[in-house]
């Protein structure tokens, strides 16, 4: 496997109207933005135009949420970067395909619990993943907490960050790669799935799965069997099972 070590930054708290908008103006990776419910500023509003444009996640909170945040005056909206720089798809896509013959992907749907992201990253980099895709908006941030729920594995392994899952799917098929989800909804066990070849796995979020619209155009939908009560497992621990599958397919 080759390891990606991405620069290390500090996860970075960027708060009040004018530096925020500093920090659009320089193109700075910016993970999600919190803003004052309720609040009435024009300043404001056009800069949500514009983070929308660029499709950051933006969630409106109370502004004891803010006030927690910062220890100055926020001024009704906080702004939060990314530790990490993120690999663009293509390029990473088409490194992989020419260097491997069985490349492995990950695909997140809305995943949005830290904890359960870090965990699919650490697990994702000891099961020789060659890169994990999640979307820009409305998946867990790449934050400090989840860089300590990844046991550092976020480093060692791209992650492509993308406006649609559905186009990295159809991206990923027309370059040979099958897509297959990991889902409940299916007859279909994981077990009886081809795995051996180029793959791309997509899981789903921790309240719905995998999205309708996602599973009209995957490959194939697979299931682990649930023999107990419950009739569904974590998606961190989904995804091990699933992962692990792959290495067992493959024989490594």
């Amino acid at each position: 496997m080759v390891f990606y070590f991405y620069p290390m930054k500090k996860e970075h708290t960027i708060f009040g109207i004018y530096p925020v908008l500093e920090a659009i103006k320089a193109e700075t990776d910016i993970d999600k933005v919190y803003v004052q419910k309720d609040i009435n500023s024009d300043k404001i509003e056009d800069m949500l135009k514009k983070l929308e444009a660029l499709n950051v996640s933006i969630n409106h909170v109370p502004v004891e949420k803010l006030n927690r945040l910062t220890r100055g005056n926020h001024q009704g909206i906080v702004a939060l970067t990314s530790p990490i720089t993120f690999a663009e798809l293509e390029e990473t896509v088409e490194k992989v395909l020419s260097s491997k013959k069985t490349p492995l992907f990950v695909v997140l749907d809305q995943i949005s619990d830290v904890r359960n992201f870090g965990a699919i990253l650490r697990t994702a980099e000891c099961t020789g993943v060659d890169a994990v895709i999640i979307q820009k908006k409305g998946g867990a941030p790449v934050s400090g907490d989840t860089v300590k729920a990844s046991a550092g594995a976020i480093f060692n392994i791209p992650i492509c960050k993308v406006d649609h899952i559905k186009d990295v799917l159809y991206y990923l098929q027309g370059s040979g790669v099958k897509t297959v989800a990991a889902t409940e909804k299916t007859e279909t066990s994981i077990y009886s799935v081809d795995l051996k070849q180029p793959v791309a796995i997509v899981m789903g979020s921790e309240g719905t799965g995998v999205s309708k619209s996602i599973l009209s155009i995957v490959d194939e939908s697979a299931a682990l069997p649930v023999l107990g009560e419950i009739n569904s497992l974590n998606v961190s621990v989904a995804c091990g099972a699933v992962l692990y599958e792959v290495v067992r397919q493959r024989g490594a």
